[in-house]
């Protein structure tokens, strides 16, 4: 194993590299907790249970921003989270012409449970970072998640209203 101290200053391909390296773990412990969660819901889907769980009910127009497709595909996704109960649509009460996708309590559910599978997880993977290193890793995953536009867990709401 390499002593990080002792390496030079990091370049961005260097960055790079390690935040890719990192997301492919990421994103395999992501992938392992939603099919122990047992339900049939795709990445990209359980994204979208994310982002209402954690910003509130949405439209499509900013759903479909978040998750970086394009509104035709995020009502398509939608539906189907809608045909197995984890999201409903309504109308927006202040303009009718707009809807608003939220979680269901099965959403919910579903977000939480996959969420307290992660965790345990994740903990299991940063019991090998030396305490030493943890702080350094704590305020720039926190920099990372930020500039990404994420809200910490802490900060998302039980009681979105429609």
């Amino acid at each position: 194993m390499h002593d990080i101290d002792s390496t030079p200053p990091v370049d961005r391909d260097s960055m790079v590299d390690a935040v890719l390296t990192a997301s492919r773990v990421l994103v395999a412990i992501a992938a392992r907790s939603l099919a122990d969660a047992g339900e049939d819901v795709t990445l990209t889907q359980y994204r979208a249970l994310v982002l209402l769980a954690s910003r509130g009910p949405q439209n499509l127009a900013a759903l479909a921003e978040a998750l970086a497709v394009t509104p035709p595909t995020v009502s398509r996704l939608c539906e189907r989270l809608v045909r197995k109960g984890l999201v409903h649509r309504r109308t927006d009460r202040n303009d009718r012409r707009q809807v608003r996708i939220a979680l269901t309590e099965s959403g919910r559910s579903l977000v939480d449970t996959v969420t307290v599978r992660r965790r345990q997880e994740i903990v299991d993977l940063l019991a090998a970072i030396p305490t030493d290193d943890q702080r350094s890793v704590v305020a720039a995953l926190r920099r990372l998640s930020a500039g990404a536009g994420e809200v910490p867990e802490r900060d998302w709401s039980s009681g979105w209203d429609l």
